[in-house]
């Protein structure tokens, strides 16, 4: 445990920022099975509107340093196809 009052203060300050950052991380989590659930359910309005709202959180979180750039960037590419390829129009 700290002893001073500096390190009390870290500490407190880490622990309110990983809480915050956890339920950050799990909003994207639930945001992502929302929209592959919606893709299975062929409900595209669902799922375009709940697509856009997880790009948005993961631009977020890359701006503040959650998610590294390239791995949301790679999370909405892989998102967006699946997306496309299901509500194609042909």
């Amino acid at each position: 445990m700290p002893i001073r009052k500096s390190a009390k203060k870290s500490l407190r300050q880490t622990k309110a920022r990983t809480q915050k950052n956890k339920l950050q991380k799990a909003e994207i989590e639930t945001l992502k099975k929302k929209f592959l659930k919606a893709v299975e359910d062929q409900n595209e309005g669902e799922a375009k509107n709940i697509l856009l709202k997880l790009q948005k959180k993961l631009d977020k979180a890359v701006s503040v340093n959650l998610v590294k750039k390239n791995t949301a960037s790679r999370v909405k590419s892989r998102l967006a196809i699946r997306f496309n390829k299901q509500f194609a129009k042909k």
